[in-house]
């Protein structure tokens, strides 16, 4: 795994990513509102495709927050795979040019380049709020607390 292992009160680190209209994105860019970073190696994959759809159903019923997936899929499949299955309150982001998320949060598996399993919440001053690394592949992140943490962090803001 490339970068650092980061901890719940460390400044979120900037990236430099691309969303599915090929427009660059960074940790600015993303708002300076409640955010998580659902991160998985492919949405092609059954546990990703499971991961995302949980979120896009949370997504609608927490519009105070803004909830990316990040892969190293190509944003042309990530945008195929959004419309095969009505994904629109997600956004997504490809990490696929340089791996940058990837290294910052330390996701980047450089040998198989993709991105390992894991949830990021971040606050309105960046700093992060909740962290899960899911050490194997085909497990399923914690959504519960990685939710419960957003939520709390969206209502001490408010």
């Amino acid at each position: 795994m490339l970068g650092p292992e980061l901890k719940v009160g460390d400044p979120a680190p900037d990236f430099q990513t691309i969303d599915n209209s090929l427009k660059a994105v960074n940790l600015a860019s993303t708002g300076n509102g409640v955010r998580i970073f659902s991160v998985v190696p492919s949405l092609d994959t059954p546990v990703c495709d499971a991961q995302t759809k949980r979120f896009e159903e949370e997504a609608g019923k927490l519009p105070n927050l803004n909830i990316y997936t990040v892969s190293m899929d190509l944003p042309f499949a990530q945008k195929r795979w959004c419309g095969a299955f009505g994904v629109d309150h997600v956004k997504m982001l490809s990490d696929h040019r340089d791996g940058s998320f990837g290294q910052a949060y330390g996701t980047l598996i450089k040998d198989l380049r993709i991105l390992s399993r894991a949830i990021f919440v971040i606050d309105a001053q960046n700093k992060l709020r909740y962290v899960e690394y899911v050490k194997e592949v085909g497990d399923h992140p914690d959504y519960e607390a990685a939710l419960s943490a957003a939520k709390a962090v969206a209502a001490a803001a408010a």
